[in-house]
């Protein structure tokens, strides 16, 4: 059956070409996996923010540019990794994800904040400054 509402939503593979793998990462925004995450993530100088998601998750379409904005306008205090769920389960479990979207700020090796579902860009910000 098809969903009229999900047509409406942006395709997941033109948004963020970065999120998606198809285009060319920054140097504040790249695709984590289960072989790079520790290193990538864990053991970054700079707190990163991870976006897990799926390409079948229509919120995570929806966080997604908000995901990509504040990774452009925070690109001196964070970088941003996007982490696909259904690629990278030995991530995800670790991190207990069960529910997406799921934003996890990593800061020194650790978690220090967690949101689920999707947020207005404002109270991410103000969710994210308090550790930056």
């Amino acid at each position: 059956m098809r969903d009229p509402a999900a047509e409406r939503l942006p395709d997941p593979v033109t948004v963020g070409s970065e999120r998606r793998g198809g285009g060319e990462d920054g140097p504040s925004r790249f695709e984590a996996t289960d072989a790079t995450f520790r290193s990538a993530v864990l053991e970054s100088e700079l707190p990163v923010l991870v976006d897990f998601w799926a390409p079948w998750c229509a919120p995570c379409r929806l966080v997604a540019p908000v995901v990509e904005e504040l990774g452009r306008e925070m690109a001196d205090r964070l970088r941003v990794a996007t982490l696909d769920i259904d690629e990278n389960v030995a991530v995800a479990t670790e991190h207990q994800i069960f529910s997406i979207p799921t934003l996890v700020l990593f800061k020194g090796g650790r978690e220090v904040e967690r949101v689920i579902g999707f947020k207005r860009k404002a109270d991410l910000v103000i969710r994210l400054s308090r550790h930056l």
